[in-house]
């Protein structure tokens, strides 16, 4: 592992304009196959593609110039994990030489159970990967069929045991209201995971989006949404278990022991910029938002020929940023403070919000204590409808 980069990180309140990058994203493609819910950028079945892959993402890094120093640095997918032990060390060194952790920084890899075996861990310890990110989803063996997931529950409980004697942190992904799931399966399914004790726990419920299997299923009536009541009784019972369970509940989806955050999602919730390479990849950089092609075989093709990888962008003026900042800010249950957020992006939170802020927090959705603005409860049940009203204000 490349000797890491001391950068001199800007406090939390510094201005967005001046904070440099200081996280970066690496998107690896590959799968075994695609889950039926699934419409992110990957590719099943063309493990053929691996070197073509690897030498494209070594060209897009190349453009960087020189190494960049991080303090958190996410790879995820697809599943990198899926690549062969070989590939897998040759994609952490090449990604390495380019981002480099500072003293003390945070390295996440996702994984899926099936075929997280002691020779990838064994890569990801030698490389100082100190999280892993595993996609359980769920432990009922009907639900994971259902959700076309490819590991049991027996894949689950092995992954981790492995992974705790290489990784500092083991964090559980797991999905609610998938079809035909009960209250009593779900909260059977936080049970599971909390036995394992887990360092970290995000809880999603299933959507249905355009582009993946599922949403086409649900539009031809072969899939029933679960009812609107029931998910929200899921979501209650994680909030109630996870937390009576020493969990932190520190933003709408994330529980965390104390001390083990995910760093790296923090710093996208803090509005930070934030470096991005691989097909798909998001980049936030110097105000500007770029999204690489989609398509695995269209990006590698690009970037290998010479070209740009970017299929989309958009230049956010200052108060865009700032009503950025203040959207992805209410997400964390510590919320918004209005010095701070002040001094980060130069508005006062109520000029962003207008009148919106007095009518949720009449309706009991938000809570302004004066210098500090927070979801309530009631606002965590529906945050995903209110966002769009403080980004139009």
């Amino acid at each position: 592992m490349p000797a890491p980069l001391s950068p001199s990180f800007p406090p939390p309140d510094c201005p967005l304009s001046d904070c440099p990058p200081r996280a970066a994203y690496i998107h690896v493609p590959f799968c075994a196959h695609r889950c039926g819910y699934c419409n992110f950028t990957l590719i099943a079945g063309r493990d053929d593609l691996i070197e073509r892959y690897l030498a494209a993402l070594r060209q897009e890094l190349v453009w960087l110039e020189s190494p960049r120093a991080v303090s958190t640095l996410f790879i995820g997918g697809g599943t990198p994990t899926h690549l062969p032990p070989a590939a897998l060390d040759r994609l952490c060194k090449l990604v390495l030489e380019w981002f480099r952790p500072a003293a003390g920084g945070e390295i996440t890899v996702e994984a899926n159970p099936a075929g997280l075996d002691a020779d990838r861990l064994d890569v990801l310890a030698a490389h100082g990967v100190t999280r892993l990110s595993l996609g359980a989803q769920s432990f009922h063996p009907a639900k994971l069929k259902s959700l076309e997931r490819d590991h049991t529950p027996a894949d689950i409980n092995a992954a981790v045991e492995r992974a705790r004697t290489r990784l500092a942190s083991v964090s559980l992904d797991l999905i609610f209201a998938a079809p035909g799931e009960t209250l009593a399966d779900w909260q059977a399914d936080l049970e599971s995971a909390l036995r394992l004790q887990p360092d970290h726990l995000s809880t999603y419920g299933l959507t249905y989006e355009r582009g993946a299997a599922f949403w086409g299923r649900l539009q031809r009536g072969h899939l029933r949404q679960a009812d609107e009541e029931l998910e929200r009784a899921m979501y209650a019972a994680a909030i109630e278990r996870l937390t009576a369970a020493g969990f932190e509940h520190y933003e709408v989806s994330n529980f965390a022991r104390p001390g083990r955050r995910c760093r790296h999602n923090e710093h996208y919730w803090a509005a930070r910029e934030y470096y991005a390479a691989g097909p798909g990849a998001a980049r936030y950089l110097d105000g500007r938002r770029e999204v690489n092609h989609r398509s695995t075989t269209a990006w590698m093709q690009r970037v290998l020929g010479g070209q740009s990888p970017v299929a989309e962008h958009e230049e956010l003026s200052p108060e865009d940023r700032a009503r950025e900042a203040l959207v992805l800010g209410l997400r964390r249950l510590e919320g918004v403070a209005r010095g701070e957020f002040r001094r980060q992006t130069g508005f006062e939170v109520e000029a962003l919000m207008g009148a919106e802020l007095g009518r949720l927090v009449k309706l009991g959705m938000l809570s302004d204590g004066g210098e500090r603005v927070r979801l309530t409860r009631q606002g965590l049940f529906v945050s995903d409808s209110i966002w769009s009203s403080f980004l139009r204000c």
